[in-house]
C-alpha cells in the first residue's frame, strides 16, 4: 500500500508469560476488576494498582485511565490501567475505539516501546485473542498522521519525535489466534489508512491520471485493475463525466477495480465512487474561503479503493467492482458553461444548470457502465454531493439514501456495529419533479429546498434496472475535516470503509 503512515507503529502479539516492555497499559474492568496479571503485578508491587486506582477514584470505566510512575516492587518503569468498562456489554468496535484511546495514552508517556497487556476477567462478548486485534488496530488508525510534506521542525519536535511509540506489544494468553486475528482486522485498517491517504493528499500531486496510478497498485494485493482513458470514454459515450473533465488540462480517468473471491457465475456487488480530485465548480466558481477543502472532493473514490483493498487483503468470498470516476473540475475556455445540454451514457440528456453540481454527471456515467457491464446484485454510489446533507445532518451522520428496504437495513446495521453513522433520507416523486427540465430529460440541479434529496433523485434516475437494489451515500460531512474520536485525528476520515466491509462480511459473502 503507498501509505504515508510509513508503518510508523509496529504490532506485534506475545503471550501474558512473555517479557514486558517498561511502559505497560493492563486492561482492567469495572469494579475495578483487575484480571490475573494485573492481581499479580499488584501483588508483587505491595498492592500499588489497587491503592493507585483507589486513590484517583480509578472504577474501571470504559476508556479512563491512570497512570503509575516508578511503581515500587515493579520492574516496569511506568504502569498504566486502562478502564475496560463492562466486557460483556461490548462490541468489537467498542474494543477497537479502546484500543485508540489506550495507544494515544501509551504515546503521551514518550517511549519508544510499549506493552498492551489484553485479558478480560470475565464473560465477554468476544474472546481475548479477538479483543486483542480488535484493539491493535485501534492502536494502529489511532497513530496514523500525514506529515509527508513537513521537513522542519524545531529541536523539541525532533526530540519528541526521536521517543515516538514505534513498537507495540500486545501481550494476551493466545498471540497465535491473535496474529490471525489481527489478518482481518489491518487488512481493514490499511483499507481506511489508504482511504485518508488518498484524501488528504494535494491536489496538484494527486491528479485524475496519479489517482488512477494509486488504484492501480491494488494489483498487488490481487485486485484486477482496468484504467479508461479519455480515448475509451468518448468510446463509451460518456458524455456526462467528459463535461466535468474538458475544463482541466488533466485528462480523466475511469478505473475498473474486481475482486473475484466467489465463484465465476455470482454477480458481484459493486461499489461507484465520486472522483472529483479538485473543485472550483468550474464555470459556476466556489467562493475562495474554503476551496482549499476541495482537494478532498474524491472521498467517495477514496472509499472505494480502500474498500477494494480490504476485501482483497483479507480475501473475501466475494465477488466485487469498484469503478471510480477521476476528474478535475476547473472552468476555463474549454469548461461546459451553465446552459449547456451534454447526452450520458445512458442516452439520457442533461441540461447543466450549475457546474458546481458536477459530482452527480460523473456518477451518472458510471453508474450506468457498471450496472450495464457487470449486471451486480447490488449497487452502492458514495459521494461527497452536497452541502445541503451537512444542513440536514450535520458532520457526524452521512446521508443514506436507498430503493431497497434490505440493503437500507443492511447498510444501517454495518453502521451502528462500526460506529459509522449513517442516516436514512427519504426518495420521493415529488424531488423528481424538481428535476424535470423544458429543455433535456433531466436538468442537474432542483431548486434550494432539499438538495440532497434531488442530488439523489437525480442519481435514480440512472439507475436503469430498477429491480437493482442501489444505495447512495452523501459523505460530505464525514469524510473530511469530520469531528475527530478514538480511532481518527486526522483531517481525513476514510469513513465508510469500514462500514462497507461490514456490510460485505455480514450479508454478502458466501
Amino acid at each position: 500500500m503507498p501509505a504515508t503512515l510509513a508503518d510508523r507503529l509496529e504490532v506485534m502479539f506475545a503471550s501474558l508469560k512473555e517479557k514486558r516492555e517498561e511502559v505497560v497499559g493492563l486492561l482492567v474492568g469495572e469494579g475495578p476488576q483487575l484480571p490475573p496479571l494485573a492481581r499479580q503485578l499488584d501483588s508483587d508491587g505491595d498492592g500499588v494498582l489497587n491503592k493507585a486506582a483507589k486513590e484517583a477514584g480509578f472504577t474501571g470505566k470504559s476508556k479512563s485511565v491512570v497512570e503509575i510512575l516508578v511503581p515500587t516492587g515493579l520492574k516496569e518503569k511506568r504502569v498504566l490501567l486502562f478502564g475496560g468498562g463492562a466486557a460483556g456489554k461490548a462490541d468489537e468496535n467498542d474494543w477497537i475505539m479502546l484500543g485508540g484511546s489506550s495507544v494515544a495514552k501509551l504515546q503521551s508517556a514518550n517511549c519508544k516501546a510499549a506493552s498492551l497487556v489484553v485479558e478480560v476477567d470475565g464473560e465477554a462478548e468476544l474472546p481475548d485473542h479477538e479483543i486483542a486485534a480488535a484493539m491493535a488496530v485501534g492502536a494502529l488508525l489511532r497513530s496514523y498522521k500525514f506529515d509527508k510534506y513537513i521537513t522542519k521542525k524545531d529541536a523539541d519536535e525532533d526530540s519528541a519525535t526521536a521517543n515516538k511509540l514505534g513498537k507495540l506489544v500486545v501481550h494476551c494468553a493466545e498471540p497465535k489466534k491473535a496474529e490471525k486475528a489481527f489478518v482481518r482486522q489491518n487488512a481493514i485498517g490499511r483499507g481506511v489508512m489508504l482511504a485518508r491517504d488518498l484524501v488528504n493528499e494535494p491536489a496538484n500531486v494527486l491528479g485524475p491520471v496519479e489517482f488512477a496510478e494509486r488504484a492501480k497498485a491494488l494489483e498487488d494485493v490481487g485486485v484486477d485493475v482496468e484504467v479508461l482513458d479519455v480515448k475509451e470514454l468518448k468510446k463509451r459515450k460518456m458524455g456526462a463525466l467528459l463535461a466535468v473533465a474538458q475544463g482541466s488540462s488533466r485528462p480523466a480517468r475511469v478505473v475498473v477495480m474486481r475482486w473475484n473471491g466467489s465463484k465465476k457465475s455470482a454477480a458481484p456487488v459493486a461499489f461507484i465512487g465520486k472522483g472529483v480530485v479538485f473543485d472550483t465548480g468550474g464555470i459556476s466558481i466556489k467562493p475562495s474561503a474554503g476551496m482549499e477543502d476541495m482537494k478532498g472532493d474524491m472521498g467517495g473514490a477514496a472509499c472505494v479503493v480502500g474498500l477494494m483493498h480490504a476485501l482483497a487483503a483479507r480475501k473475501a468470498k466475494v465477488n466485487a467492482v469498484g469503478v471510480i470516476g477521476c476528474v478535475e473540475n476547473m472552468p476555463s475556455g474549454d469548461a461546459t458553461r451553465p446552459g449547456d445540454i451534454v447526452t450520458s451514457m445512458s442516452g439520457q440528456t442533461i441540461e447543466v444548470l450549475n457546474t458546481d453540481a458536477e459530482g452527480r454527471l460523473v456518477l451518472a456515467d458510471i453508474m450506468y457502465y457498471a450496472q450495464d457491464r457487470f449486471k451486480p446484485q447490488m449497487m452502492v454510489d458514495l459521494a461527497t454531493l452536497t452541502g445541503a446533507i451537512m444542513v440536514a445532518l450535520g458532520k457526524n451522520y452521512a446521508g443514506l439514501f436507498c430503493n431497497n428496504d434490505e440493503l437500507a437495513e443492511g447498510l444501517l446495521a454495518a453502521s451502528k456495529a462500526t460506529g459509522e453513522k449513517a442516516w436514512r433520507m427519504p426518495l420521493d416523486k415529488a424531488f423528481h419533479k424538481l428535476i424535470d427540465s423544458k429543455n433535456a430529460d433531466v436538468k442537474n440541479l432542483g431548486g434550494r429546498w432539499g438538495g440532497a434529496c434531488t442530488a439523489a433523485a437525480f442519481l435514480e434516475r440512472f439507475v436503469t434496472d430498477k429491480d437493482t437494489p442501489w444505495a447512495h451515500i452523501d459523505l460530505a460531512g464525514t469524510a473530511m475535516d469530520a469531528p475527530k474520536n478514538e480511532i481518527s485525528q486526522s483531517w481525513a476520515s476514510g469513513w465508510g470503509v469500514r462500514l462497507l466491509d461490514r456490510l460485505v462480511a455480514d450479508r454478502y459473502e458466501s
